[in-house]
């Protein structure tokens, strides 16, 4: 008897309407039954005691539940975060109600809707690249890297030099790369920092060669304004800031002028304390999202990254990782850059040139957990590895 009972793990609403469909359910049965079936858990931050408490008794009208602080019921707290549990059905209640109400629950109920609405799977679009175009969502896409830096952390000094530069480009291309990703400032702990104006003279030669030259979209990792107009200008046609727009105040604005460049805004901070690690995180990249669309930027142009490596020790890394489904209440594509870097080194205990299969890993579990893009150093055996997990993962 035992066998005619199993768990059915459900991802979204999507999902849910197939199984019921395939019971036997009319039309009418599997819209009205599929919003019961999917259970949501929400993360409020900051909310006044007032609003809290509203909230928590329209979860527990609706069959759902909020978890508050102790001091809310004798308003011994002024705020509390709220840990809200429920189905889509019930938060479909819940935001009806919250909208009639004061406090500032208006705007959290558009603010559940949203998430509700991000979490739930994005449908596949182009991302249209200054004339050249790439699909999100049918697959996942590789980012080439080309690094043409003396010093960087894995593959310094190797296509420093334009030649070699030149030939490692068309290489990635060939072995599977739909991005090449170029950068000239080494971004490893303890680099030295290098000026624009030096930046720009690595990057200048090498990418006259590579735009008229090279089929795919090309991006420029720097966070650096001055050479993100040089290198724009030439015709450069995504950005990757590795500061999310925080480092230099006329970032933003220079990207902007141009429509049709996309925007990676990875995390990154200085030093590794967090109050709350993943909620910070997100705020974070909402901040940089914000920055982006308010110097108009197209918010269908933007594409954030958790920023692996980057003002986070190891623990947090593997944390970070876990949970990589959370980003996707950011409503935007979700680039992991993992590759080689020192997580897998120090949890494998291996140098930087034996991190393959470490590399091939952190993938896996990131397109298991719905990242858009990968950026690898090794691209003909991370293509294969996005492939085979795409052909289980995205069905």
């Amino acid at each position: 008897m035992s066998g005619r009972v199993r768990a059915v793990i459900i991802e979204n609403e999507k999902e849910v309407k197939e199984y019921i469909r395939a019971v036997g359910c009319d039309l009418a049965g599997i819209n009205a039954m599929a919003p019961k079936a999917v259970h949501r858990t929400l993360k409020l931050a900051g909310l006044p005691v007032a609003a809290a408490n509203v909230i928590k008794q329209e979860m527990l009208a609706h069959g759902g539940d909020a978890a508050v602080h102790r001091g809310v019921i004798d308003n011994s707290v002024e705020k509390t975060d709220a840990l809200l549990m429920g189905t889509l059905k019930q938060y479909e209640q819940l935001i009806y109600k919250l909208r009639m109400y004061p406090f500032g629950l208006q705007e959290t109920a558009e603010a559940i809707k949203n998430v509700l609405l991000n979490i739930e799977g994005r449908s596949c679009r182009e991302l249209r690249c200054r004339g050249k175009k790439v699909m999100l969502g049918e697959r996942t896409l590789v980012m080439g890297i080309l690094n043409v830096t003396p010093d960087s952390f894995s593959d310094g000094g190797r296509f420093d030099r334009l030649e070699e530069a030149l030939e490692q480009a068309k290489r990635l291309v060939d072995e599977g790369a739909d991005i090449l990703d170029v950068g000239a400032e080494s971004t490893r702990p303890q680099a030295a920092q290098v000026s624009a104006e030096e930046e720009i003279a690595r990057l200048k030669p090498v990418l006259e060669r590579l735009i008229p030259e090279i089929p795919i979209p090309i991006s420029v990792d720097t966070y650096k304004s001055e050479t993100a107009r040089e290198v724009l200008a030439m015709g450069v046609e995504i950005i990757n800031d590795v500061w999310g727009l925080k480092k230099d105040s006329e970032m933003a604005e220079v990207v902007a002028q141009y429509p049709d460049v996309p925007v990676i805004l990875m995390h990154n901070q200085s030093g590794n304390h967090y109050q709350d690690l993943m909620g910070d995180i997100i705020s974070s990249l909402a901040e940089s999202v914000t920055i982006a669309e308010g110097a108009g930027i197209a918010p269908d142009n933007i594409i954030i990254d958790p920023g692996i490596g980057f003002g986070k020790d190891t623990d947090q890394n593997l944390e970070v990782m876990r949970r990589l489904k959370e980003f996707q209440a950011l409503g935007k594509p979700v680039l992991l850059g993992t590759s080689r870097k020192s997580m897998i080194g120090k949890t494998l205990d291996l140098p930087v040139s034996e991190r393959m299969e470490g590399t091939a890993a952190t993938l896996t579990l990131g397109i298991s957990l719905g990242i858009d893009i990968v950026r690898v150093h090794d691209v003909k055996e991370m293509a294969r590895v996005t492939r085979m997990t795409d052909s289980m993962v995205r069905r």
